[in-house]
């Protein structure tokens, strides 16, 4: 496969992981080819240990590949350098973790505009667009809090809008939902799933959340490292 379809924006090959614990080899992904195409509301899914997370960090190219290939917005990820890799990955994916990852010393526009910083996104920019983020997800007014003066469900917030704002093709999504009570994370999946179709981001989680899955229109699931089904939903 040299090129992939324009609609294309995840696709893998034969991807396999193979740990080494205390020396034994652990097969945590055991050949799983998929495409994932650009717009989708996706949930791969599974039991603990089925690989999902595995999975997840190595279509964000956290995690490298044993053997197989990854292409994302149809670049060849599991042949880039580090550097190369680091500087992709900033441009093209957002991260939505279930600990929040947010840095706390610096406030929620501070957190949100991190990215572009990186980025290199000029100072009257990044403040427009910070500001029209913290109002998609209902954090007006709340921009100088730092991490510990906000709720779980509005630190979430704070992450999902610093995923999106520095604009990338592809969010991806670990267990979003974990540490939050029903109804927050309900609030939060129905504010994804609006953003989802409204900007044509592409979604994808890795969660066991009934929740995710009612919401997500396609459901992967994985079972010992391979796809043991592959629903499309409305």
């Amino acid at each position: 496969m040299e090129e992939n379809s324009n609609n294309d924006i995840i696709v893998t090959e034969n991807v396999k992981k193979v740990y080494s614990e205390n020396g034994v080899p652990v097969h945590a992904v055991k050949g799983i080819d998929l495409t994932i195409s650009s717009g989708e509301f996706t949930a791969i899914v599974g039991p603990s240990g089925s690989g999902k997370t595995t999975f997840l960090n190595i279509i964000s190219g956290l995690d490298d590949v044993t053997e197989g290939k990854v292409w994302l917005n149809g670049k060849l990820i599991s042949s880039m350098k580090s550097r190369e890799l680091s500087d992709f990955r900033r441009d093209n994916i957002g991260f939505i973790f279930q600990a929040y990852n947010l840095i706390p010393v610096l406030t929620a526009e501070e957190n949100i505009e991190y990215i572009m910083l990186l980025q290199g996104v000029p100072k009257e920019e990044r403040h427009e667009r910070v500001v029209k983020m913290l109002e998609e997800v209902g954090l007006k007014g709340m921009e100088n809090r730092i991490p510990t003066k906000l709720s779980g469900g509005q630190q979430q917030r704070v992450a999902i809008a610093r995923a999106m704002v520095s604009r990338p093709t592809i969010i991806l999504a670990d267990e979003p939902t974990a540490n939050l009570d029903s109804k927050t994370g309900a609030e939060l999946l129905d504010m994804m799933r609006h953003l989802n179709e409204r900007t044509g981001m592409t979604f994808v989680f890795s969660t066991h959340d009934n929740m995710v899955m009612e919401r997500a229109r396609r459901l992967i699931t994985l079972k010992d490292g391979q796809v043991e089904s592959d629903e499309m939903r409305n």
